[in-house]
Parts: C-alpha cells; structure tokens; sequence
C-alpha cells in the first residue's frame, strides 16, 4: 500500500465523507485542503468527529467496529442502492451493445474496513504493524459492500478486484474476504496486487523489476486499462481514496466514504 498525507488530509476525506458519487461535480474538491493557509481544524476534535461518524465501539473482544445505525452506515446504503440500480441500466446496454460488462472493487475500506487500526494506531501508518494486522485476516466487512458484489454478479458482471496490498499479502486477502462473504471470483486472473518484484508488462511504463515508480494512479488505471484489454467494459469502479478512481478506464466511479487517510 499505502497511506500518506494523513493527518491534513483528514480533514478533506471528513468533508466530503458521504454517499456522493464520484464525478457529480464534488468529488475533486476534496483534495485542496492539505495545503490550506488557514488554521487547520484541532485533531483532538477531529477524532471524535470521526468516531461520531462511524459510531466507533469496542466490542467485547476490544476490536473497534462500526455501527449499523452510524451515519457512516447510512452513507454506504444510499451509495450501494443508488449503485445497484446503475449496475442493473448498465449491464442491460452493455449487453446490448454485445459488450461484456465488468466491475472493479478496491479492497481496503472499500470491501474490508480497517477502522480498527486506524484507531488503536491514532490515525498513523507503519508498514510493520499494518502487515502485521492484515496478515491476522480478520478484518470486518464495510457495510453491505460483499452484497454489492453479489449483486453485479447475479446480473452476469464480472467482477474484478484491484488492490495496493502486496502480491505475497494475497493469501491473508483472499482468507479475509471468504470470511466476510465476498467469496466471488478470488483467483489471481480477477484479483490484482500490487507485485513489485514482478511487475506486469502492461505496467512497463512505470514499473520494472529493478524499480516500482507507479504512482497509485498509475498502478490502478493501468491494471484497468489491462482488464478493459481483455475484452471487458468496466461499467463501475468502487473505491474509498480518489487515486482508487482517477485516471479513466471505467464508465463510472463510486467514491465510498473513508475520512481515516489519504492516499495520494
């Protein structure tokens, strides 16, 4: 992965944290904010803003959750409706047009929510103990997200999956995503990690084995680009950072909310 510009950047993802599709003239507006010449907002109450959202509990084994009833639960509703209903018009015509239709799903706080670490870290990365926590596979699901994925491929989508974590952190992903019931389409031709050591010849441009310089952007539209190659219209892209989304290569893109980090 993984996370940078944290802390200010916080504030953007806090704004616009919501159902709000991507690309309906919001979107982008998140981004300005880490270089604000104002007083930032005070973290303290930043934090509690951000488990308000959630409705951030332990539960009885100390893991932070979500709540069901949280406006962050709330969010995630409206935006899969509102995604479902799409997926439904979409497939129809791509079908239509003698297309094969595909989704593309990130996988961290998009179908598996970190909020855990997040709050035990206090908002801050570190490579050890974030490998460390997805090597556990233990991770909840972000609310009604492997249902989505059920939904598109009852109606005959493909579904695709195009992650930041690691080539060798695919055992602990695929273990993960079983438990929470996204147990659709998790082999390596429909599930895409990030392998630095190995990179795809569609990722030339940026990536070899001597050096990794793709940024998230490049990585992400690259692996699409390469799906679209295969045949394939991606009819929707589900991501939670806006680099999961940026650089084209899908119809449509569905940003869910995640006011925790930012990736760039």
């Amino acid at each position: 992965m993984r996370k940078s510009l944290r802390a200010a950047a916080i504030v953007a993802a806090c704004a616009i944290a919501g159902g709000a599709l991507y690309g309906t003239g919001v979107a982008t507006a998140g981004q300005s904010t880490a270089n604000s010449t104002h007083e930032p907002y005070n973290i303290g109450l930043l934090v509690k803003d951000i488990d308000t959202y959630y409705g951030t509990t332990p539960d009885s084994n100390g893991v932070y959750q979500a709540s069901k009833d949280s406006q962050y639960a709330k969010d995630l509703s409206r935006l899969e409706s509102d995604a479902k209903r799409y997926i439904d018009r979409a497939a129809h015509k791509a079908k239509h047009r003698g297309e094969k239709p595909a989704v593309v799903f990130d996988i961290d706080d998009t179908l598996l929510l970190s909020l855990d670490y997040e709050k035990k870290t206090n908002y801050t990365y570190n490579s050890a103990s974030w490998a460390a926590y997805v090597a556990q596979a233990d991770r909840p699901a972000v609310f009604g997200t492997p249902e989505l994925v059920a939904y598109a491929k009852s109606r005959g989508v493909e579904v695709f999956y195009n992650s930041g974590l690691k080539e060798s952190q695919r055992v602990d992903a695929v273990t993960n995503l079983k438990k929470v019931g996204a147990d659709i389409n998790l082999d390596a031709a429909h599930m895409f990690l990030k392998d630095a050591a190995n990179p795809p010849a569609y990722l030339s441009a940026c990536a070899t084995a001597a050096a990794w310089n793709c940024t998230t952007v490049q990585y992400k539209s690259g692996t699409r680009k390469h799906i679209e190659s295969l045949g394939y219209d991606i009819v929707a892209n589900f991501g939670d950072q806006y680099s999961d989304l940026d650089g084209g290569y899908a119809d449509k893109t569905f940003k869910l909310p995640n006011p925790t980090y930012f990736v760039s």
